[in-house]
């Protein structure tokens, strides 16, 4: 007997088949164009806005940008280039270039060359991205001394191009618009802060550009050094940013190395400023076409190939035979570098452009990096043998660690040095001692700031940690900020692991509040369970808990953990109260010092969060804790196998609320 199947089932047909037409897949799916709808993908709007007024301005065609923050998260940019064209496109009849631009993916005038030797947006999809997520945009265009204006609301035009008559003192594009919240949520805004560094980034990024810089008043919190007017220009370019960001700090030579180099094919150039810092807290920020790109790339590449090999070149040259011995990371492990690519048709990976791909630029800054460097280096003999003597020591005490079995618990001089970034604690004993680990350098300063200098040590990780259930161990062994954060806690990996040699009582993860933070807990938290599951079984290991909200009201001050928390604050202690002021930090990296310390470091206020594993998983073999309840867990959400975290979603989503997508 052949049974039928089921009438309940659901069916599949053609039409069941959807197709996004326009700027409806934006709307559907804005984490494929901006990452996601987080703070950061936010704040991305912005940047795409600005990419393309400092692509007029790199190409010679500007040299004024304007950016003005206003209530309501309405932002306005404003530049004195060509301005986007306004007549009709001969492709799409009775419809301008600028309405095209703003309602069609894949369009824009950066495909080619013609209009634009280098830029930064590359896929002709930022504005029109930035269109489809606005309740409203507005362009105006100045173009050929007549002044033409457009009105889009959610990726749609309200109506055809005005002709609005002459202007004789103006020219450009000038962008205001109002992110949605049905797509960010209604709590989301743009922090002065964040939007004011990224006006001065570029500002420092292309010497010819001068960006104006206006914010309202009410929008600037107490305490946040934000001007509500600046005039942003530097005419030193990239130096200048170097040289602010190591106010104050000794280092050991006396000037940076800098140099700003045209490319051999004349299609581009490198400007390029580093320094190293006494201390060894370095950092490093790469841009490519005033893009920043926070993952790196292949112009970092070049840019460390190029510095190791004129360092070694320079000992050949001199006859210190140790020289040889020397690596990108002896050279860069703390050095402050900070590197800006132009070139011609990058490749990035992804929309939001983290990451250089472009395989010829790593050739392109090494070799006009490397004949700049060599020169640098024999024009200054006595700092060029410090700068040696002092890559060697790094290179002498690296093959020292790496021939121990483990780094034993010692203070942090220069006899053992730890990861560059590691800003270590005073005392020699791990009794009472903790340590920070923290997303960025930014997040890294606030915390170096607030912490107990003798008890609590912070180490800053750049970007999100590889995640080790779906990597091999080669990738786990050559991943530099795995490697970092290994030796920092000096207790070895996988069968290296010693308990013994850990070199604080607590470790301590400190994300921010939000998507992203909650991402890099869990791939940390991913490294510890699946390669130092002692620590976790020993009780060592924390999640900080930071605030999202301070309230404040009448001389009294909480600090809510999430809504729930604030909404009952509100309830209770401010049951009642008028003028209730209530801030919402965008990250740890913006919160002050000395909030961060009494909210989230400090032991006698804080409140921590101890990771465990059931204890019928202690002391489990790697194959055994595969099948147990966490260790399932685990290899389904971040393991080598996608199809089951698909499976994951289906079986749970039902039970999801205040989804950010």
């Amino acid at each position: 007997m052949v049974s039928t199947a089921d009438n309940t089932a659901q069916e599949y047909s053609a039409s069941d088949i959807e197709v996004l037409e326009g700027l409806e897949p934006v709307r559907k799916r804005p984490g494929m164009y901006i990452g996601g709808t987080d703070e950061r993908a936010f704040h991305h709007l912005v940047s795409e806005i600005l990419d393309n007024s400092m692509d007029e301005a790199v190409a010679g065609y500007a040299n004024r940008i304007s950016i003005e923050l206003e209530p309501g998260n309405r932002i306005t940019i404003e530049d004195n280039g060509r301005g986007i064209p306004v007549d009709d496109h001969p492709k799409y009849p009775g419809k301008s270039a600028l309405e095209v631009i703003m309602t069609t993916l894949h369009s824009g005038g950066k495909f080619s060359n013609k209009a634009y030797n280098t830029s930064g947006g590359l896929h002709g999809v930022g504005i029109s991205v930035v269109n489809a997520l606005t309740t409203e945009t507005i362009v105006e265009v100045a173009r050929d001394k007549q002044l033409y204006k457009q009105e889009f609301s959610r990726g749609i035009a309200q109506g055809k191009i005005q002709k609005l008559g002459a202007v004789s003192n103006r020219r450009g594009t000038r962008v205001t618009f109002v992110p949605d919240p049905e797509i960010f949520g209604p709590d989301m805004s743009f922090s002065p802060a964040r939007v004011h560094n990224m006006a001065r980034s570029k500002a420092y990024l292309f010497k010819g550009v001068e960006i104006r810089w206006v914010c309202d008043p009410s929008l600037i919190s107490e305490g946040d050094d934000v001007p509500t007017e600046e005039t942003l220009r530097f005419p030193n370019g990239i130096l200048d940013f170097l040289n602010r960001r190591l106010e104050g700090r000794d280092g050991f030579i006396p000037a940076p190395f800098y140099g700003e180099i045209p490319f051999s094919d004349n299609q581009g150039k490198v400007e390029v400023a580093v320094s190293w810092p006494a201390d060894e807290n370095g950092f490093t920020r790469s841009y490519c076409n005033t893009v920043p790109t926070p993952q790196g790339g292949t112009h970092e590449i070049g840019l460390r190939s190029a510095l190791v090999k004129g360092i070694k070149n320079f000992g050949e040259l001199t006859g210190v035979k140790k020289a040889s011995m020397i690596t990108a990371d002896d050279v860069l492990g703390g050095a402050a570098v900070i590197l800006s690519a132009f070139i011609r048709d990058p490749q990035f990976q992804g929309q939001t452009k983290d990451k250089l791909a472009t395989a010829h630029a790593s050739r392109l800054v090494e070799a006009a990096v490397r004949d700049h460097f060599d020169h640098w280096l024999t024009a200054d003999p006595t700092t060029s043998n410090t700068l040696l003597e002092y890559f060697i020591e790094r290179a002498e005490e690296r093959q020292r660690a790496k021939a121990a079995k483990a780094t034993k618990r010692k203070s942090a001089t220069r006899k053992l040095r730890l990861p560059g970034k590691l800003s270590d604690c005073s005392r020699k004993t791990s009794e009472g001692t903790e340590i920070f680990i923290v997303e960025g350098d930014s997040a890294g300063g606030s915390a170096k700031q607030a912490r107990n200098r003798e008890t609590q040590a912070v180490l800053p990780l750049r970007g999100k940690v590889l995640n080790v259930a779906s990597a091999t161990a080669d990738k786990i062994r050559a991943n530099n900020e795995i490697s970092d954060l290994v030796q920092a806690l000096g207790c070895g990996y996988g069968k290296d692991f010693d308990l013994d040699s850990l070199r604080y009582e607590r470790v301590v993860i400190m994300t921010d509040a939000d998507v992203d933070g909650a991402h890099i807990a869990s791939l940390l938290m991913t490294l510890f369970y699946k390669e130092m599951p002692g620590l976790i079984e020993s009780g060592s290991l924390y999640l900080a808990l930071p605030p999202l909200y301070r309230l404040a009201a009448g001389g009294e001050v909480n600090y809510a953990r999430d809504d729930a928390h604030k909404d009952e604050l509100m309830k209770t202690v401010y049951k009642g109260k008028k003028k209730i002021e209530i801030s919402r930090f965008k990250g740890l990296g913006e919160m002050p010092a000395k909030q961060l310390k009494e909210t989230t470091m400090d032991p006698s206020k804080r409140s921590l969060l101890r990771v465990t594993v059931p204890d019928t998983e202690h002391g489990m073999a790697e194959k055994m804790r595969k099948v147990t309840g966490t260790g399932r867990l685990v290899e389904q959400l971040m393991g080598k196998k996608p199809e089951e975290r698909f499976n994951f979603i289906q079986e749970n989503a039902v039970f999801a609320e205040n989804i950010d997508v």
